[in-house]
């Protein structure tokens, strides 16, 4: 009897009788760089970015487990706020600005800050509270994530990147300017309520709790 949904000639056979193309002939699809291009700014902005706020969001979590408001307190917490400035300057730039050798410059300044603060992060809390291996995990997302987004960016905008590299001999280099094509307001407004949801209330939370701590003392 015949299996309803199978069909009568399997993959694998459908596959074989067709006839294939010469790896280098005019029938195979050659990349495209426009589609590589589409693709790659897509991952940037509807992955990196929306998703940068899950380990921030589980690094939170994990301060809140160890008690930071009565360990290590105010001082850690300031360290995350400036953390998050160092990652939110150039994600603000990159989204409303024309990346030129400015703005490639910037990213890699706050890329290289972070790291710095970072370790000045973990070098605070552990003489304070507990580190645990998980929380630790959470921290080499944080970490790497800056550099990713640069390097996306820069694959995006080669030839500002050889300016840059030539030191931008253009005036315009080194000016803002807005984007000449802006990403849409509605991608724009859905990032930044996930960014206000994921990151600015949870830590402001922690900055309330180890004010209020200190305050009790």
């Amino acid at each position: 009897m015949e299996v309803p949904f199978l069909p009568r000639q399997t993959w694998r056979h459908r596959r074989a009788d067709k006839p294939r193309p010469r790896p280098h002939s005019p029938d195979v699809p050659q990349p495209n760089s426009t589609d590589v291009e589409a693709a790659t700014r897509r991952f940037l902005l509807l992955g990196i970015l929306p998703l940068w706020v899950v380990p921030g969001l589980a690094d939170w979590w994990m301060h809140r487990r160890t008690g930071i408001e009565r360990t290590s307190g105010i001082k850690e917490s300031a360290t995350h706020a400036l953390m998050m400035t160092e990652s939110g300057v150039p994600v603000v730039l990159g989204l409303l600005a024309r990346v030129n050798p400015l703005v490639l410059t910037t990213m890699g300044a706050s890329a290289v800050a972070h790291s710095a603060t970072a370790l000045y992060d973990v070098s605070l809390a552990t003489g304070e509270r507990e580190i645990r291996p998980i929380e630790q995990h959470i921290h080499s997302f944080l970490e790497v994530l800056p550099l990713t987004a640069l390097a996306f960016t820069a694959c995006l905008h080669p030839d500002q990147v050889r300016s840059a590299l030539r030191g931008g001999p253009d005036p315009q280099d080194w000016r803002l300017q807005p984007k000449e094509r802006p990403l849409p307001a509605a991608y724009l407004a859905r990032l930044a309520g996930v960014i206000g949801v994921g990151v600015v209330v949870p830590y402001a939370e922690e900055m309330w709790r180890c004010l209020r701590t200190r305050a009790a003392a």
